[in-house]
């Protein structure tokens, strides 16, 4: 987080007028008072409310923020940014250098060509394989990318001339290009490579002759991808941290946008699509705070008097704080909206910390929480609780913006420091890391169901690439490379049956397009080859900026490259590109069909495969969560790190079941999806505020009896998750074991209620997490798993929680008290008489 770390405390002001005594100001057509003789009476002064006169300097500054919030937040870390960059610069620095050298060796003009096509090939490969910090480690891998190359073109050149062995080659080189990423990334980048040599020694025919001046062509590209990567554009572990962090607190602010337009919003329809974005944004802070953590154990990545476990520490304080801001935010915005009332006190507080007034932010949550003031007469029942608890969150995340450590300070080395997540070239990693251990679909007597994932996807593009060669013949003669492009690419960097399908769907989409755009483009460039090499390079990058935000952009970027291409070639026609949308549709085809039928690594299976390794992680964080109610050291049980692992977990879950919560899978409900990962994430962020609340229990000498009943509940519901880990194919109903544990765990928390009751000592701040997270449980214990035909008939969704101790409402004779927002440690008044609604927690 940026703001953890570098100094912007609020500047000391004096206290502002009351929130939630601050009228707003009255809506249009409303009647105005008037004094005794007739005249108008002065409108009611608002300094808390209402949207004061902004200076233009002070509306560009906010403009200013929030494009840079926009850019920082879509961008975590700036890694789409930096290999855009890379490889526009990489493939125009290659262009230059192999035109140079063909210059001054003499090559004839095919030769030029030749080594400028295989040059930036090489620049957009390497680029994106030098991704990575450690320079040694890039030199290892830009060592082999002339080895890679050659292994593919070598072999084409002695076979382009008979056309049945270099079409037999052209399968078997697929099948290698596929099954060598088992041997780690790297080999990801050496197997395209290996198969763009081959590509190009089958379409190309360069002769033996000609072998010098390529093996020189591709030196020169590979030294200069190098030197572009490891010293001009290094990337460096200490910016990528920075940015990280800087993403990290543009995305936060966007959770406060988001739950100050849901605090504002009054039409229902809104405020449903509101909470869905607020779900949404959840998710992409809880993935910015994995990204910055597993930047954090690169060396020279931290900065000076901070560790590793710190920053971990201090992201989950941050993280905990705006969740329950957002928390409170969803809670308020089912009540009435009261133009005096907590709900536009609280509205004021989410909108200044979203665009970045940090100072008033902490003035207004300060006036909130001083105020001795209750509810109005006939106003909704805790809704000013809920305003205060978002209050005291804002006033928790304001003050860790201005908290930096002590200087002179360095925390001791975290050498048992294991990041939840290890980053591949800088981001997280994919869905290929969930699905290698998932069997394919298929007869129990096919002996390839159970091979690795690669090997599997080895055969898959081995095979599609066979057919896609058919099926293109049948099209063109000479261009049915574009269908066997089509048909391997869809296997590339997909795991699932879903996945492929939407890739190859977007590749047709993307050529479409490209299309039309590329032929306005190329009779603008036509005769101004300098203007056509530009766009070329200008596209490419556009292209790798967008391609995580879809394929469809990337290949949109790629036909108008395409298009340049044969401009400068003088071979360009709109017929030619209308060839290139039949072949890429009929290789797309071919490519869904075989992700379909042969060995098809299903979307469903994968789903349920994250979905048990989520469950997984919360047993092992509820028993660490459960040591620390015991008293144990952090040696014994880490909850900040299993913390972590359950965010790791649950962006895996939201990963895979991406495909599956958009309208394109037959018999399927995608709304149904959505609601179970709002449900996963919602026990997550229950089961994560239980960490401080574990941490702090540890500070005093002996477990209390409270405590002790804490402990069993939290252990019962381990054993709830452990066996919803261990039945992921398990019927509607509940199992009896998990059954028996949330009731034990309810029994539990009853018990330690009635403790602290007899003690006199305030309620514990763990009970109602524990409550929601019975009540989470429950509701994904009979949720079915995911099945061919969409889920089985599940039980109907409750409104609100069943009775439980915390979840009543308290009677006169046993009152209760409590914060409207689970677990907080923020500080808030006692709370009583209030009911949450389940949905609320359903919707986290």
């Amino acid at each position: 987080m940026a703001e953890g770390i570098r100094s912007e405390a609020p500047h000391a002001a004096s206290a502002a007028p009351h929130p939630t005594t601050s009228p707003a100001a009255p809506p249009p057509g409303a009647p105005h008072a008037t004094t005794a003789d007739g005249r108008k009476a002065p409108a009611p002064r608002t300094p808390a409310l209402r949207v004061p006169v902004v200076p233009r300097a002070s509306a560009l500054r906010a403009a200013a923020h929030g494009i840079r919030d926009a850019h920082l937040g879509s961008d975590p870390g700036l890694g789409r940014l930096r290999s855009a960059l890379t490889a526009g610069l990489a493939m125009a620095g290659a262009l230059g250098v192999e035109y140079l050298y063909a210059r001054l060796a003499g090559a004839a003009p095919q030769d030029m060509i030749v080594y400028m096509i295989i040059g930036t090939v090489i620049a957009m490969l390497g680029s994106n394989a030098l991704a990575g910090p450690s320079v040694v480690a890039n030199l290892r891998i830009a060592v082999f990318f002339p080895v890679a190359l050659f292994a593919g073109l070598l072999p084409g050149i002695a076979v382009a001339a008979h056309d049945v062995p270099m079409l037999a080659g052209f399968v078997v080189v697929m099948f290698a290009a596929v099954y060598v990423r088992r041997f780690g990334l790297a080999y990801f980048f050496y197997g395209f490579m290996g198969w763009m040599g081959y590509f190009f020694a089958a379409f190309l025919h360069p002769q033996v002759a000609q072998l010098p001046g390529l093996v020189v062509a591709v030196l020169l590209a590979t030294v200069w991808v190098t030197a572009l990567c490891l010293a001009l554009l290094r990337h460096r572990a200490g910016n990528a941290l920075r940015h990280a962090r800087a993403a990290f607190g543009a995305r936060a602010r966007a959770v406060a946008r988001t739950a100050a337009a849901l605090l504002a919003a009054e039409r229902p329809r809104r405020r449903a699509r509101l909470r869905r974005e607020l779900h949404l944004r959840q998710l992409g802070l809880a993935e910015t705070a994995l990204l910055v953590e597993g930047w954090s154990t690169e060396p020279g990545a931290l900065p000076e008097g901070w560790s590793p476990r710190a920053l971990r520490r201090r992201l989950l304080e941050a993280q905990l704080a705006i969740e329950a801001m957002a928390h409170a935010a969803d809670t308020l915005a089912r009540q009435p909206y009261e133009p005096e009332g907590p709900r536009a006190a609280a509205h004021a507080i989410a909108q200044a910390l979203g665009h970045h007034h940090y100072p008033r932010a902490g003035r207004l949550a300060r006036a909130l929480l001083e105020s001795r003031r209750s509810d109005a007469p006939g106003s909704a029942p805790g809704a000013l609780p809920a305003a205060r608890q978002l209050a005291a969150a804002a006033a928790t995340y304001t003050g860790l913006v201005g908290r930096v450590p002590a200087p002179g300070t360095t925390p001791p080395a975290d050498s048992g420091f294991e990041p939840a997540v290890a980053l591949s070239l800088g981001n997280l990693p994919g869905s290929p890391s969930v699905a290698k251990d998932v069997h394919a679909r298929g007869r129990g007597w096919n002996p390839l169901r159970r091979v690795r994932l690669s090997t599997r996807q080895a055969f898959q593009a081995a095979f599609a690439g066979g057919l896609a060669i058919v099926v293109g013949k049948a099209i063109s003669e000479q261009r049915y490379y574009w269908a066997v492009i089509a048909a391997f690419v869809a296997f590339t960097g997909t795991a699932t049956r879903s996945e492929t399908v939407i890739k190859a769907g977007h590749r047709v989409l993307g050529t479409l397009l490209g299309i039309i755009a590329g032929i306005g483009l190329a009779h603008l460039t036509t005769g101004h080859d300098l203007l056509a090499l530009t766009l070329i390079v200008v596209s490419m990058s556009v292209g790798f900026y967008l391609v995580k935000v879809s394929y469809a952009y990337m290949i949109f970027f790629v036909t108008i490259m395409v298009a340049q291409m044969y401009t400068l070639l003088h071979e360009f026609s709109a017929e030619l590109l209308l060839l290139r949308l039949e072949e890429t549709a009929a290789g797309a085809l071919v490519g869904i069909l075989v992700s379909l039928l042969f060995l098809p690594t299903s979307t469903r299976d994968t789903v349920n495969a994250a979905r048990a390794e989520l469950f997984g992680a919360l047993t092992e964080l509820l028993e660490g969560v459960a040591l620390r109610f015991e008293g144990a050291a952090v040696e014994d049980a880490d909850p900040d790190a299993l913390a972590r692992e359950v965010d790791h977990r649950l962006h895996a879950l939201a990963l895979v079941a991406r495909p599956l919560t958009r309208p394109l899978v037959r018999r399927h409900d995608p709304s149904y999806l959505r609601e179970r990962l709002r449900v996963y994430a919602a026990a997550a962020r229950r089961a994560r505020v239980l960490v401080p609340l574990a941490s702090a229990a540890t500070h005093t000498a002996a477990p209390t009896p409270p405590r002790a009943h804490l402990a069993t509940a939290t252990r019962a519901l381990a054993a709830a998750t452990r066996d919803l880990t261990s039945h992921p194919d398990r019927a509607v109903v509940a199992t009896d074991e998990v059954r028996t544990s949330l009731a034990a765990a309810r029994a539990s928390l009853a018990a330690a209620e009635e403790a602290a009751r007899a003690e006199h000592t305030r309620t514990p701040r763990a009970l109602l997490p524990l409550h929601h997270l019975c009540d989470l449980l429950d509701d994904l214990a009979t949720a079915p798993a995911l099945h061919r035909g969409g889920p089985a008939p599940a039980t109907p969704a409750r409104e609100t929680a069943p009775a439980t101790p915390m979840t009543t409402a308290p009677t006169a004779a046993a009152p209760v008290t409590r914060a409207v927002v689970d677990g907080s440690t923020l500080g808030t008044a006692p709370v009583g008489n209030v009911e949450i609604p389940r949905l609320t927690e359903r919707r986290g």
